[in-house]
């Protein structure tokens, strides 16, 4: 019983989890450059985040890198000044 209980919730939190990383990336989208943070706001992501351990901060960071390159590339391709990293042709 305990071990289906603890199922359930997992499954709710990481249903939750998931929700929460697409809201947050769609709303991101709809935003022209970066997302200014005050102290306070920088203060309370930080003290979760000391919670989440360093582990999971890297893999959230090389996570937003790759995004990060992989839009760059697609702005290059649109532009079409370089492709793939190479010169067009």
């Amino acid at each position: 019983m305990l071990a289906y209980i603890t199922g359930s919730v997992d499954q709710h939190l990481r249903l939750r989890n998931e929700y929460l990383v697409t809201e947050n990336r769609i709303l991101r989208q709809q935003i022209a450059g970066r997302v200014h943070l005050s102290n306070g706001e920088r203060m309370a992501l930080a003290a979760i985040g000391q919670r989440l351990g360093k582990k999971a901060l890297e893999e959230v960071a090389t996570i937003l890198a790759w995004h990060r390159r992989l839009v760059a590339q697609r702005r290059v391709k649109v532009r079409g000044s370089v492709v793939n990293g190479s010169a067009g042709s």
